[in-house]
């Protein structure tokens, strides 16, 4: 394990219970940090605490949390255990899109999901935490953006308009700390392979896996590797956003997709 200055440190990762949450579990794991883990799913979400503590956790704290509620939200914060209330990394994961309808037809129950998820969920959490943070004289926000809040595709107005309003209140929140120690980062892939595009789609597995056919999409892994390397640079130095997408894809519009021989 190399020294990278996350042994025992608190890293809280909101939608932690599968894709890029459960694969940054892994990388914090991995350097020896204390993970609370937060996710709606209560089964997946133990599945990986006792991953994460086979990589080399130093401790794990999972609970039951649905970024949604801001007062559920609070109370988690507010009830977490004396050696566990410091936290040091907050890493805001927990996020989804819904449909590709075209904006007209859009079904208003997907938007009120991503909007209430995406955007008043990061606002939940980072208004729970940071003030922490503000105090200790340390700490980082991580935000998960998205490509798509720089550049909207087609039948996506509203998850983009989320991932724009992410990039905001990252820009944002990094003017307001300013004068503190605390850092914040957006990082804003393409293309991933996760159960982004079935949650999408609503559990159509078909569907879902056209998305990804013919080109090599990021993993979640690589998502987790520029977040450890972001929250591991020198204490003055604050990455405030990582672009990254695979060589398949260009922006959320342009992709190179090969066809079978």
């Amino acid at each position: 394990m190399a020294n990278t200055g996350l042994k025992g440190k608190i890293v809280l990762i909101t939608g932690a219970s599968a894709g890029i949450g459960a694969s940054t579990a892994m990388a914090f794991a991995a350097e020896g940090a204390r993970l609370l883990l937060a996710a709606r799913r209560a089964g997946k979400l133990a599945e990986v605490a006792s991953m994460a503590l086979e990589r080399g956790a130093q401790a794990v704290h999972s609970f039951h949390l649905d970024v949604r509620n801001r007062h559920a939200v609070q109370r988690a914060i507010d009830e977490l255990p004396a050696e566990w209330a410091e936290i040091e990394v907050l890493v805001n994961n927990a996020g989804l899109s819904r449909g590709m309808e075209k904006l007209y037809t859009g079904k208003i129950e997907d938007w009120d999901e991503m909007i209430d998820t995406n955007v008043k969920g990061v606002l939940y959490v980072t208004r729970a935490v940071v003030p922490g943070m503000v105090v200790r004289g340390r700490g980082h926000v991580v935000n998960l953006g998205s490509m798509a809040g720089e550049l909207v595709y087609p039948n996506a107005a509203v998850y983009s308009a989320t991932k724009a309003a992410v990039r905001t209140l990252n820009d944002g929140l990094r003017e307001d700390v300013l004068g503190t120690p605390v850092r914040v980062t957006s990082i804003d892939p393409g293309l991933v392979e996760t159960e982004f595009s079935q949650v999408r789609f609503h559990g159509d597995a078909g569907r879902a896996a056209k998305v990804y056919q013919g080109l090599t999409p990021l993993k979640g892994e690589d998502i987790a590797d520029a977040i450890v390397w972001a929250v591991t640079r020198p204490a003055h130095v604050n990455i405030a956003r990582i672009s990254l997408a695979s060589v398949h894809q260009a922006n959320t519009l342009l992709m190179h997709r090969e066809t079978a021989s």
